[in-house]
């Protein structure tokens, strides 16, 4: 539990300190008034990083420093950003500095912004990130595999853009390391929905309050038992055509999530409610799940999403949040403050 928080030249915010509750933490103001960036400090203060920027762009204009202080569960934790003379980010965590957060350092927190809404209709990225974000969280080691990935990936279309001198003999290896990192992650993300799909069913059901079938499937060109080497052989025999279009056409940074509901791709043929009703099972099975893994429940941060809501999905996320340490932006407290009732503290913000 995050008890308090103080915010020094971290993007709006001067010199503020903010108290919360175990509960649910409402963060009421108009628009421009800092409602998100104090959002995005709780999540930088738990995980390390924010979910909407650099961080470079995190301290304040025109200063050199940013400074984020918190007690949780009664210990101190800083972070300090610093852009000036050289760019750096460290963690004090119960005296000891960090450069890095590995997952057991980080307090586990679940996201849920306007963009999720678009999560099924959108681009295949944000289905990407739904699962590897959810990994980094609930595997050690995961968050390291995908940099290990990105950067073999990028290493491999820098050979891909020198075309004449990318000759196939020089990028093989990158094409074996590839093809091993892209199969590792594969393989985790095809056990994620496996495990997800064990409760998509009835939790999807719950929140529609209708009988109805879901399931989550890993789309990919590659078998999944075999899918390192089939993905080698792909690099291989696609190495023309990637110097061409001078990027890496096949792997894990390609592929997608499909949710099929009663049968039928979410994509396109689910109705506005039905896919509003699967992004937020997707959302509640992310809670359930890191609070599994990690035997600790995770913090909650929604920013203005129950705008988007209607009330029956309103009242359907509300019953699913409240063991949780919550914290909700909004413009309008009234729309937010009926669900909640005693159980809230609010923090209101000016312009």
């Amino acid at each position: 539990m995050i008890a308090d928080i103080r915010l020094q030249h971290f993007r709006s915010y001067t010199d503020e300190v903010f108290e919360f509750t175990p509960a649910v933490n409402i963060i009421v103001g108009p628009n421009g008034s800092g409602k998100t960036n104090l959002l995005e400090a709780v999540l930088v203060v738990a995980r390390g990083a924010s979910y909407r920027v650099k961080d470079t762009e995190l301290v304040q204009y025109d200063q050199e420093w940013a400074r984020l202080d918190a007690h949780v569960d009664g210990d101190m934790r800083t972070v300090k950003i610093i852009n000036e003379p050289t760019p750096s980010k460290t963690y004090d965590i119960e005296g000891k500095l960090y450069r890095r957060l590995t997952t057991a350092r980080m307090i586990p927190a679940v996201i849920f912004e306007p963009n999720h809404m678009y999560m099924l209709t959108g681009s295949p990225e944000l289905r990407r990130c739904y699962l590897d974000d959810l990994l980094e969280q609930i595997e050690p080691g995961y968050g390291k595999l995908k940099r290990d990935y990105k950067r073999t990936l990028a290493q491999r279309n820098a050979l891909l853009k020198r075309r004449g001198m990318a000759a196939q003999s020089e990028i093989f290896p990158w094409n074996i390391r590839l093809s091993e990192l892209g199969g590792a992650m594969a393989e985790q993300r095809i056990q994620l929905l496996e495990t997800l799909n064990q409760n998509t069913d009835e939790l999807y059901s719950s929140l529609a309050d209708k009988p109805s079938t879901v399931e989550l499937q890993y789309e990919t060109k590659f078998s999944h038992s075999h899918y390192a080497s089939s993905l080698l052989k792909s690099l291989e025999h696609t190495f023309e055509l990637d110097v061409m279009r001078g990027f890496t056409g096949n792997g894990p940074h390609r592929e997608d999530m499909l949710v099929l509901i009663n049968g039928h791709g979410s994509q396109s043929s689910a109705s506005r409610g039905e896919t509003r009703t699967a992004v937020l099972m997707l959302k509640v099975m992310e809670l359930q799940l890191i609070e599994q893994a990690r035997s600790v429940k995770p913090l909650l941060l929604l920013d203005d999403v129950f705008s988007e809501l209607d009330g029956a999905r309103r009242q359907a996320l509300t019953a699913y949040l409240q063991d949780y340490q919550t914290f909700i932006t909004t413009t309008d407290a009234d729309v937010v403050v009926q669900h909640f009732m005693d159980r809230c503290t609010i923090i209101p913000l000016g312009a």
